[in-house]
């Protein structure tokens, strides 16, 4: 009978990829030549989930009647096309038109070769930068099961509620957070990101951006990897650079076995 470290250690792995990047405000195309060879230097070295930042072809910027995309717009087709040229998964948000919603969304797309995966709609839009002025909410919550690693994902302000990250803990191996935080509250994203992977005993991959936007505000980066003792397994300096990285769910397993703090939730889900 195998023991319960050897069926951790069978258990799935992926390898993930957080491009810390500069953005050109309000300019995909000229963004797009910024990222594409990050991207593929990430895929050369074996990454499988490619992640970018939060609106990261633009900018965070809240002039959405101008810069919002259809759902097949520029910026997905170019996430879609490097996914395809990599025979990877890559991931950031987009400002989109939906359909379902009456202003656009920030949305966050999964996409393979054959186009998205799935999306994520930011469920807390920055109120204190007038985005809920300008972008819709998003209702649901989105995991997906990537080569046998969970994976949920959320952007930037999602950060700070915790209540999301408790509600979809049982299922997660990995959080993923797109962002573009600002170097000003740098610490509250670091100090945040541990805390998430603590809590609920999950990797945290978080993609920050790097440079200045048009606002006048600086982005510190702060890439990470954190895993779900709270380790600080991979952290990025204040340049544009890609952090590589394994997640394993067996590690997750193993510490849930060890602390299983979780039982102690109430009515929270065992794992």
């Amino acid at each position: 009978m195998s023991s319960s470290n050897e069926q951790a250690a069978d258990r799935p792995s992926i390898r993930v990829a957080a491009i810390q990047h500069s953005i050109v405000w309000e300019d995909p195309p000229a963004t797009f030549l910024r990222v594409d060879p990050l991207i593929e230097t990430a895929a050369k070295v074996g990454a499988k989930l490619i992640c970018l930042t939060e609106m990261f072809s633009g900018g965070f910027s809240m002039a959405s009647d101008k810069i919002a995309e259809p759902v097949d717009g520029p910026s997905a087709s170019f996430l879609i096309e490097q996914a395809a040229k990599h025979d990877v998964w890559t991931c950031a948000s987009i400002p989109t038109h939906s359909a379902d919603h009456d202003r656009p969304v920030n949305r966050l797309h999964v996409c393979d070769a054959n186009g998205i995966v799935a999306h994520y709609d930011k469920i807390h839009p920055f109120s204190y930068a007038g985005e809920d002025q300008y972008y819709d909410p998003g209702t649901q919550l989105l995991t997906l099961d990537l080569d046998g690693v969970r994976c949920t994902f959320f952007i930037c302000y999602d950060l700070r509620f915790v209540t999301e990250f408790w509600d979809t803990a049982a299922d997660t191996d990995l959080y993923v957070i797109v962002a573009n935080w600002p170097a000003v509250r740098r610490e509250h994203w670091r100090a945040l990101l541990r805390a998430r992977a603590i809590e609920n005993q999950s990797y945290v991959l978080a993609v920050n951006r790097v440079g200045d936007d048009n606002t006048g505000l600086a982005y510190g980066g702060d890439s990470t990897l954190i895993d779900p003792l709270g380790q600080t397994l991979l952290h990025a300096a204040e340049i544009e650079t890609t952090l590589i990285g394994e997640v394993r769910a067996g590690h997750v397993a193993e510490v849930r076995a060890q602390f299983p703090f979780h039982l102690d939730r109430g009515n929270t889900a065992t794992y």
